[in-house]
């Protein structure tokens, strides 16, 4: 996140191959490795991250906060470090949070925060900066990849120029390697860490590919942009079909440039075995007071908001499991589920359907965890959904198309069970009478020279649609910088954008959205408008 204590930045709105993985060094198995999308301990055991951030570097007096932020059950704390923007933590002090983190049994992600917003804001540090704060660092973290993860920059571009920054993270992975060191490396996206332009989601495996080691975990924030399940689940999905390592670093339930769906993040990641990191433990300013979890760093005091990730529906105290390098866990579990029962489809339209069947079992010790669903395609079958119970309403799907399904069970050591049989369905045909589409443009922010709109489309008729297409005027001297969720084209000031492959279909009544950011002159408070839109 942006320095939410007193430095506020605007976080501004906003893959099936499976990973070829090179043989890892023999030095490697020492500690916390990536596994194909998974992370795993060096007895292999999977690890999935369950913790919060601490902004120790500006409160270096509560190291009480980690003991409190274990006994609400927590797996990991990620740690906020400075090396000049702020006041730096040297070695010593480093040291001292890595002593901490192993007293208190947790997993410790160690950021730098001296990178956020380069590019956009002032006095940010370059990745190149923040690899030179982990070299004086390093007598603090030799010996401790077991149970520490460097990352490396936090949320290492605003929302300027971002092109640069797959050669940059490239280069400080590689740099970090030759200064020797081993552990599991964390990479944040651009975009104050929300990649609404994709930059890291398309440009994964090219850095993924400069680890030597193939030990580098991919970490996105999810605020604003992340405020309805489909770009929840199609950011999640796009990794996992890609075959790539995905933790979501930071979320909260409520963010100033927009709404976060926390509860699809939280469920999302606990369906598909993704680590999540929540913003933050307490000390939050500038507005953002609401993210604290705690009151007065008081682990016995919880906000809303703590109340939520730590009690709450898939939250931490549900979902959490120590590391095995501290005793916890099982570690042993190679007994995959029984196989799920025959799928039955119902309630099908165009765009979904409903699937249930018979529930597998597990006796390998670490529990049913869930169940995947696949399209049988032949070589390269498609994930369509994952679920925590023996049922799933599948949506996105598309009109007049013959569906082959299958399930997998999968329990909590990452083991799958056999396919299932199949079932057939097909989606019923979309548009017809009745079928329509209404709009609203939104501004979520601006500034002098710019401003970032999210657009709902909504299904206003009585029948479901495959597709649609919004049109808006763009006043003089206005440009278009990015988009996310739909495909833009532009004539003069006419701006046409289209839905993506995975949110044209809408039930009736049914809803999605998407978003732009544009330039403008200085001084012109005037912003995009005359929204329509059309159905097919």
């Amino acid at each position: 996140m942006t320095n939410r204590l007193g430095l506020v930045a605007a976080a501004f709105l906003s893959l099936l191959v499976s990973m070829i993985v090179a043989p890892a060094p023999a030095h490697a198995a020492a500690g916390l490795r990536v596994s194909g999308t998974r992370i795993v301990e060096a007895n292999g055991n999977p690890f999935v991250m369950r913790g919060v951030s601490h902004a120790h570097t500006w409160f270096t007096s509560q190291t009480g906060s980690f003991a409190g932020i274990k006994s609400l059950r927590a797996n990991t704390v990620r740690v906020v470090l400075s090396g000049g923007r702020w006041t730096p933590n040297d070695a010593a002090d480093v040291a001292n949070v890595v002593s901490l983190c192993r007293q208190n049994r947790l997993i410790c992600v160690l950021e730098n925060h001296d990178t956020t917003g380069y590019g956009e804001q002032s006095g940010a540090y370059t990745l190149s900066q923040a690899v030179d704060y982990w070299s004086s660092v390093r007598s603090a973290l030799t010996g401790t990849e077991d149970f520490i993860v460097i990352n490396i920059g936090n949320e290492p571009y605003g929302n300027n120029d971002v092109s640069a920054w797959t050669s940059a993270t490239t280069n400080a992975i590689t740099r970090m390697r030759g200064l020797g060191f081993d552990h599991l490396l964390m990479v944040d996206a651009p975009n104050w860490g929300q990649d609404w332009q994709f930059t890291m989601r398309d440009n994964a495996r090219t850095v993924a590919a400069a680890d030597p080691q193939d030990n580098t975990v991919f970490s996105v924030h999810m605020y604003g942009v992340f405020d309805t399940a489909s770009e929840i689940t199609a950011y999640l999905g796009a990794f996992q079909s890609a075959g790539l390592p995905l933790v979501i670093g930071e979320f909260g339930h409520d963010h100033s440039d927009g709404n976060p769906d926390e509860d699809t993040i939280m469920s999302e990641a606990r369906s598909r075995g993704i680590g999540y990191i929540g913003w933050s433990w307490s000390g939050n300013g500038g507005g953002v007071e609401y993210l604290d979890m705690v009151n007065d760093f008081n682990a016995s005091s919880l906000t809303s908001w703590g109340e939520r990730i730590f009690h709450g529906a898939d939250g931490i105290g549900q979902t959490s499991r120590e590391a095995t390098f501290f005793g916890g866990g099982t570690g042993d579990d190679t007994t995959a589920p029984t196989t799920p029962g025959t799928p039955s489809a119902t309630n099908v339209t165009a765009s979904g359907a409903a699937l249930s069947w018979t529930a597998a079992t597990d006796s390998g010790g670490s529990g049913l965890a869930g169940y995947n669903v696949y399209r049988e395609q032949g070589g390269t079958d498609t994930l369509l959904g994952q679920t925590a119970t023996n049922a799933i309403t599948l949506t996105g799907l598309s009109a007049a198309t013959e569906y082959q399904v299958y399930v997998r069970a999968r329990d909590g050591a990452g083991n799958l069970s056999g396919n299932s049989a199949t079932t057939t369905f097909t989606t019923s045909s979309g548009g017809g009478p009745g079928g329509g589409c209404t709009t609203t443009g939104t501004v979520q922010s601006q500034w002098d020279g710019g401003y970032v709109t999210q657009v709902a489309v909504t299904n206003g008729g009585s029948s479901a649609i495959s597709g649609w297409t919004v049109t808006f005027t763009l006043p003089s001297g206005h440009t278009v910088t990015g988009s996310w969720n739909a495909t833009l084209s532009v004539s003069g000031q006419t701006v046409t954008a289209r839905n993506a492959g995975y949110n044209g279909s809408l039930a009736a009544g049914g809803s999605t959205s998407f978003g732009f950011q544009a330039s403008r002159p200085g001084g012109d408070t005037a912003t995009a408008g005359s929204y329509t839109c059309a159905a097919s």
